[in-house]
């Protein structure tokens, strides 16, 4: 993105902050994945998206009338190694800030930043180790109140910032469609490629390699590649089975690149063609979710399309004797829960699950324009139930776009990628 972007982030958060309250924010660090061997580095979502850094175990400190930065030192050694760092200086610049120290500074200056600090904005809970240090520090500081001296008296969880992040800028949903793009390439693949006999990790990796191919991070999440009775798992990712004849094969999978993620699940069946029973519960997902997308609009409850997507899950389980009752009745005792037990949709951006509350004074939110969510009803049925009809036990089925909310026409971001029998049959075919 534009560097004038972050800049404009830094101030918007500076505005917020009142006179005497500060705000930590840092990088992620490098993790070890075992031994000396260190996963793949991804930043912190919230650090990214105040200062587009890809650096790890950087600092962001802001107050409403001063800015600074700790960072990595310039280290040729190191940087023959590891890469070359930005520095201090550059990162000063970059972000128009006030002041930029090396991060070997931090320890001698944490405490001049936090005296006579009445709040302090910081995300507790990410680093058990790094927030006793600064509850411990704070407590040391608040023994000095005979000098005149201080330390925060309150601090919190800076909220504002996942407000500023839950509605999407136009340069952010343009992230948001380029992620969509490159996952639809990988789904199709596998409507085009997949038979009877591979395993469900040959899948995968035609998923990532695409999302590679074309410039991704790779998936924004585990990879879900679930064939039969697999995809009656809700968070399945062994990967590992052979495909099967006659089966349905769950795929939610998404590409992330510059720190946006898609999120889709579809549906499609080993063979050719969709056996009867499986046709029955994918079109009623299908048009179940179809309406769930027509709700998403601005001004209703984002609880209220699950509500809704319930009830219509539940009528057509109803009209197929699946289960038995009157609507009401069977939703109130919940009924419908052993082939529908997940939410209907959740909030999408830098993170699959992003950031932003869903309930204020317990009610829920009303959705605005610029959220994106995804809409993913499902039903899974499962394959040891022998009260189920012996053709509906082990399929799983969740079909699952993302949308972002425009006033009363929603837009959906991976409208590219086939859903409609017919179409995944003729590529099947």
């Amino acid at each position: 993105m534009d560097q004038n972007i972050f800049r404009k982030r830094i101030r918007e958060v500076q505005n917020l902050l009142k006179e005497s309250e500060v705000l930590l924010l840092f990088a992620a660090p490098q993790k070890i994945r075992n031994r000396d061997v260190e996963y793949k580095f991804r930043q912190d979502s919230d650090y990214y998206y105040l200062t587009g850094i890809e650096e790890e175990d950087g600092i962001l400190v802001l107050r409403r009338d001063f800015s600074s930065h700790f960072a990595l030192p310039k280290d040729k050694e190191k940087e023959i190694w590891t890469g070359i760092r930005l520095g201090k200086e550059e990162i000063k610049k970059r972000l128009e800030l006030d002041q930029s120290f090396d991060l070997g500074e931090w320890d001698h200056k944490i405490s001049d930043i936090l005296t006579n600090q009445f709040t302090l904005y910081h995300f507790f809970g990410k680093d058990s180790k790094r927030d006793s240090e600064l509850l411990e520090l704070i407590s040391s500081l608040n023994r000095r109140l005979r000098e005149g001296k201080f330390g925060p008296q309150r601090w919190e969880i800076p909220n504002f910032l996942h407000e500023m992040r839950m509605y999407k800028s136009p340069e952010e949903i343009e992230k948001l469609k380029e992620s969509s793009r490159i996952t639809a390439l990988g789904h199709e693949r596998l409507f085009r490629e997949t038979k009877v006999g591979m395993f469900e990790f040959e899948l995968e990796s035609i998923l990532e390699s695409e999302y590679l191919k074309h410039g991704a991070w790779g998936g924004g999440y585990g990879h879900i590649v679930a064939a039969g009775k697999n995809a009656t798992i809700l968070h399945y990712t062994t990967n590992r089975a052979k495909i099967g004849e006659n089966e349905l094969i769950l795929v939610d999978s998404g590409a992330e690149k510059d720190y946006y993620t898609a999120d889709v699940t579809r549906v499609f069946p080993s063979g050719k063609k969709f056996t009867s029973e499986q046709r029955t519960i994918y079109q009623l997902v299908l048009d179940v979710q179809k309406q769930a997308i027509l709700d998403t609009k601005q001004g209703v409850e984002f609880n209220a399309v699950h509500e809704k997507t319930v009830k219509n899950l539940t009528s057509g389980l109803i009209d197929l004797g699946l289960l038995k009752g009157n609507l009401s009745e069977v939703i109130e005792k919940g009924e419908y829960r052993r082939f529908y037990m997940h939410r209907t949709g959740h909030y999408l951006g830098m993170d699959v699950h992003d950031v932003g509350r869903y309930f204020e004074n317990g009610k829920s939110m009303p959705m605005k324009n610029g959220l994106v969510v995804t809409v993913e009803p499902g039903l899974y049925f499962d394959p040891t139930d022998e009260t189920i009809p012996a053709g509906f036990r082990g399929i799983g089925v969740r079909i699952e776009d993302d949308v972002l909310v425009n006033g009363d026409n929603p837009v959906v971001l991976t409208s590219m990628i086939a859903k409609e029998i017919d179409e995944i049959e003729a590529m099947r075919a």
